[in-house]
């Protein structure tokens, strides 16, 4: 796998990275999800609904896989029991590139899954922790190049910004793939909130054009690099892009 990006919930990565996943999908990247939790204590839908809509939003995307861990919902701990089947996923896809939730953020699962899986993917690189795959092999360490953390609902001041300018139709028709959790114009005997709103979508869209105006393009994603500096051995990164500033 090229790109492994992970949510606490289903829907998350489709909020705050899938116009990156989408364009990189496009591109020819293996690119895959994996979401922690099933999202059982979300105000709306079930567990078996978002699970549905979630390999929905896969299929807009070109994802490659779509994984649930079905770790318990707003009980995300840094413990060894969690770590585990993360850096057997881990082992398992070996992605070179790690996308992972906001260091801190309004949702307390954001913050408690990126400092799980910081250190889980730290862990899958040592060989005396020791897992086994499918077949009940055991699993040779492994651990991604780069780590990026994406946007979610605070902003940060961004490291990168990802152009989306391309991809945020298809952004937006995944995250509408959760019909239980958006553009709900009726929201029935459920409790309304504020992403269910139809209006949300013009924050979303608000957020990307000025990330966007940030790096030069029209639409963008911002994310943060965990380990800094940010390493490189050629400029092709920046040759390959042009954008208006």
């Amino acid at each position: 796998m090229d790109v492994l990006a992970f949510g606490a919930h289903p829907d998350d990565t489709e909020l705050s990275c899938a116009g990156t996943l989408a364009s990189l999908s496009k591109q020819g990247l293996e690119v895959g999800v994996i979401d922690l939790t099933r999202g059982e204590m979300g105000s709306r839908g079930t567990p078996e609904l978002r699970l549905k809509e979630a390999q929905k939003a896969a299929e807009i995307l070109g994802l490659k896989t779509r994984d649930n861990l079905g770790l318990p919902d707003t009980e995300l701990m840094n413990t060894r029991t969690f770590q585990l089947p993360i850096i057997e996923k881990v082992r398992y896809y070996r992605p070179h590139i790690c996308l992972l939730p906001a260091p801190t953020d309004r949702h307390p699962d954001h913050g408690n899954a990126a400092r799980l899986l910081t250190d889980a993917i730290f862990y899958s690189g040592l060989s005396k922790i020791e897992t086994r795959d499918r077949n009940n092999l055991n699993q040779e360490p492994h651990r991604p190049a780069h780590i990026l953390h994406y946007m979610q609902d605070q902003p940060f001041e961004p490291d990168l910004v990802f152009d989306i300018t391309d991809t945020i139709a298809l952004k937006e028709n995944a995250i509408k793939a959760f019909v239980s959790q958006f553009n709900v114009a009726d929201p029935g005997y459920e409790p309304a909130t504020y992403i269910s709103d139809p209006d949300f979508f013009i924050s979303l869209r608000a957020r990307a054009k000025q990330l966007g105006h940030l790096g030069g393009f029209e639409f963008a994603e911002g994310f943060l690099y965990q380990k800094k500096p940010f390493p490189v051995s050629s400029f092709d990164f920046l040759l390959s892009t042009k954008p208006k500033r």
